[in-house]
């Protein structure tokens, strides 16, 4: 083999799976048709379970660094200032929720971060670098690059966007609609005069639902800008003189536009991969599922697909190989309702539509009831994700149950006395020796409804494995 995992697609899918698979060890290749990286927001809002997925990957300082919390949103209505409103509800971190609300960076930059943790493994993106074909067998996948050259690998991953060649050449449906009769204008501009402690929010007062978006971008001059089309809005301009023309009828010539770095009219193209699989070849990511821009849950679903695929690559094993698929397509499945129904309600000109709840967050995400899921009774059964909670060590040192879980292993928590070999830890009030952990305020055992003896297993992904 000239490498244990080929994958097509460098965005933050692709690139999330390789580093699951370098800091493994595994021989990963990652290849993008573009010349050049993309620069624009796109995806720019991070859920709070893929902060958590952040930290274990060694990102979430660079990400907390670059990026900014939710500010609220600014409503303007004909040319005046009429009030705020807040897309989350502020929420106050728990011990087993370090991360409550979503965070907000541009895909470029979270991108670029990204890269550079696979740089600290060995691995580059290769650009300008277009699968061309790919035939597979019993022991492995026979590709052909753009650049003349054939790559054998055990498995190859299409991380490859909606327009998947890898799906397509495999002939997966691609099961869903397109609405034409709902379109955006979206994308990225400088907005002299607005303040970026806030988004805004720009219409009329007739029609205060039917307007004009603007959301900062942290690190750069941009904002963020999108504007439902008409349904008699048809050959739409998207260049600069249009894009300023469109708000200057709902601001009233308040705002000058500059610096468009990028634009576009999107459509609703809801859509999921009637699989996932096809022996030796993996889809994820938007080539997996496409989601409207709604709840952001298009790049926040991809990177758990890759962080979900990762360690089952590295294994190879055929019942974790076989569960890929069982458990993101569900997943997936979900959360394209969920984005469905915001969509839903932006076309209603529902006064809720800017609303996000725990239903966007990712952190209700489960896989009871899949292949690597037994049966369990409890609030917390194998398939959810784990819990964090503070503990203290023989040193008094605090630490997290998160970094323990860090890095590319499974983890085994062992409450009070009992068999096993992982971490020992101890009721709140004891005196820890050696190795052993105290519960610090006693969220460990709430959390995992601990009592003496109690062992749970965790999976490499942050997900509860098994409790006995």
């Amino acid at each position: 083999m000239d490498t244990r995992v080929l994958i097509a697609g460098a965005g933050p899918t692709g690139l999330t799976l390789a580093i699951e698979l370098a800091r493994r060890d595994v021989a990963v290749r990652i290849i993008d048709k573009a010349s050049e990286y993309f620069v624009g927001s796109r995806g720019d809002g991070m859920q709070p379970r893929t902060l958590e997925v952040f930290e274990d990957l060694g990102v979430l300082d660079a990400v907390l660094a670059a990026g900014m919390a939710p500010v609220p949103m600014q409503i303007h209505l004909g040319g005046e200032v009429v009030g705020e409103r807040m897309m989350f509800d502020p929420v106050e971190p728990t011990p087993s929720r370090p991360y409550p609300t979503g965070w907000f960076l541009g895909q470029s930059q979270t991108e670029g971060i990204l890269r550079d943790r696979l740089a600290e493994f060995g691995v580059r993106v290769e650009l300008a670098t277009v699968l061309t074909g790919f035939e597979q067998d019993t022991d492995g996948v026979t590709a052909t690059l753009s650049t003349g050259e054939t790559v054998r690998a055990e498995y190859l991953v299409g991380a490859d966007g909606g327009k998947s060649f890898v799906r397509k050449t495999l002939g997966i449906a691609f099961e869903g609609t397109t609405d034409e009769s709902i379109r955006m204008l979206l994308g990225d501009v400088v907005a002299e005069g607005l303040d970026r402690n806030y988004g805004h929010w720009f219409a009329t007062p007739d029609e205060p639902m039917s307007g004009m978006m603007f959301s900062p971008l942290p690190g750069t001059p941009h904002f963020q800008f999108g504007a439902a089309l008409g349904e008699g809005e048809t050959d739409v301009e998207t260049a600069l003189p249009a894009v300023q023309a469109r708000l200057d009828a709902l601001s009233g010539g308040t705002v000058k536009l500059s610096g468009l770095a990028w634009s576009t009219v999107w459509r609703p193209n809801i859509r999921l991969a009637a699989r996932f699989r096809d022996g030796r070849v993996f889809l994820a990511g938007d080539a997996a599922h496409v989601h409207p821009p709604t709840g952001g849950q298009g790049l926040n679903t991809g990177v758990q697909d890759g962080y979900n695929l990762g360690w089952k690559l590295a294994d190879g094993s055929p019942e974790l190989l076989d569960s890929y698929e069982i458990e993101r397509r569900t997943v997936a499945a979900r959360v394209l309702g969920v984005s469905a129904g915001l969509l839903q309600k932006y076309v209603d000109g529902d006064e809720d539509a800017h609303r996000r709840g725990e239903d966007t967050q990712q952190l209700d995400i489960t896989y009871r009831g899949g292949p690597l899921s037994p049966a369990g009774t409890g609030e917390l059964r194998p398939g959810d994700r784990a819990p964090d909670a503070p503990l203290v060590d023989a040193n008094g040192k605090r630490v997290r149950l998160f970094e323990l879980f860090r890095g590319p292993h499974a983890t085994e928590l062992i409450f009070g006395d009992g068999p096993g070999s992982g971490y020992r830890i101890l009721p709140a009030g004891s005196v820890a020796t050696g190795a052993d952990l105290v519960d610090e305020g006693g969220h460990a055992y709430a959390a995992y409804e601990a009592t003496n003896g109690r062992r749970v297993l965790i999976r490499p992904d942050g997900y509860v494995w098994s409790i006995s």
